[in-house]
C-alpha cells in the first residue's frame, strides 16, 4: 500500500508517495494551492491516481509540544480528507521537518532564495520517512 504524506502550508504544500510496499520515498513535489477546498480535491485526485491506502497529514505543534493555529487548520483539513477520499489520515508531528528541509537544500549547495521552490516537498519526505520508520519497528 503506497502512503502519501502533506506537509501542508499557506501557499505552498509539500507532497511525498511512498513505493507500493510502504518502504521507501518515492515521488516528492509541491503544489501550489491555498484554498482549503481546492487543496483537498486536487491531494484526492493525486492520491486515487497513485493508488494510495493511507494520508500522512503534519501536525504543526509548537517546541514545548502545545497546538496552535496551525494544527487548528491541520484537524480541519484531515477531517475533510477522510470525508473526500475515504482514507485513513493520520497525524503526524511535524516539528523540526521544514528546519531540517532547509538546512539539506542548504547543505547541498541550493541558494537560500531558491528553498522556496522546493523545502515543501523536502519536508513531506521527511515526514514520510519518520513514518515508514516508525511502522517497521
Amino acid at each position: 500500500m503506497r502512503i502519501m504524506a502533506i506537509d501542508y502550508g499557506d501557499r505552498r504544500i509539500g507532497l511525498a508517495v511512498s513505493d507500493e510496499r510502504a518502504i521507501l520515498v518515492g515521488d516528492a513535489w509541491t503544489m501550489n494551492e491555498w484554498k482549503p477546498e481546492r487543496a483537498v480535491k486536487r491531494i484526492a485526485e493525486e492520491a486515487a491516481a497513485r493508488n494510495v491506502g493511507r494520508l500522512v497529514l503534519g501536525l504543526p505543534k509548537n517546541m514545548d509540544g502545545t497546538e496552535g493555529p496551525r494544527a487548528a487548520l491541520s484537524r480541519e483539513l484531515a477531517e475533510q480528507l477522510r470525508e473526500t477520499t475515504g482514507l485513513e489520515v493520520v497525524l503526524w508531528d511535524e516539528r523540526r521537518s521544514s528546519i531540517e528541509a532547509h538546512a539539506i537544500l542548504h547543505a547541498n549547495g541550493r541558494k537560500e532564495k531558491d528553498h522556496r521552490k522546493t523545502v515543501d516537498a523536502v519536508a513531506a519526505s521527511l515526514m514520510l520517512e519518520g513514518y515508514l520508520r516508525s511502522q517497521s519497528l
